[in-house]
């Protein structure tokens, strides 16, 4: 019997012969195997085609969010408008000013020397009943015009005969 060494060496060698033959290169012929191109081509025509028209289709909608912002905007500006101006309404229908002249104009009269009555009943100030000859004016006073816009007054005396020789024919 052999030594286990040499059985080690020789089943080395063997299997390195083993790897040198397989691992030898062999020439394989050529293969040239076209891929379909259609195929290919097809399915990059319409991921592209599909992007544009998503990018329209993205473009197209935000444009009609624009208008329609635009639009609800200026319905706010018009409603604000519109809101200022009945509340400048309201203030002038609630002037006391306003108020009583259109009580006046009624019938109603304000009282030059008002009495008033506390919470525990005392009276202070004489009651008197208002009448239109004492009661307080509301509206002032014109103003008197300046001497500027004041001209003035020419009278002309005309005879009473000269007037009557003119009129007779």
């Amino acid at each position: 019997m052999s030594s286990p060494a040499v059985q080690i060496r020789s089943r080395v060698a063997a299997i390195g012969e083993a790897a040198v033959t397989r691992s030898r290169l062999n020439v394989v012929p050529r293969v040239r195997s076209k891929a379909p191109r259609v195929p290919f081509v097809f399915l990059v025509s319409m991921i592209l085609l599909t992007g544009v028209v998503g990018l329209l289709l993205f473009n197209t909608s935000m444009q009609q969010a624009a208008f329609t912002a635009n639009r609800l905007e200026a319905q706010a500006a018009t409603m604000a408008a519109h809101e200022e101006s009945l509340k400048m309404e309201l203030d002038d229908l609630r002037d006391p000013q306003r108020v009583a002249l259109a009580a006046q104009r009624m019938g109603m009269v304000i009282p030059a020397a008002p009495a008033f009555l506390k919470l525990d009943g005392e009276i202070v100030g004489t009651p008197v009943p208002a009448t239109r000859e004492n009661g307080m004016r509301l509206a002032p006073r014109p103003k008197a015009l300046p001497p500027e816009l004041r001209p003035e007054v020419t009278v002309v005396q005309v005879p009473a005969e000269a007037g009557a020789a003119q009129t007779t024919p």
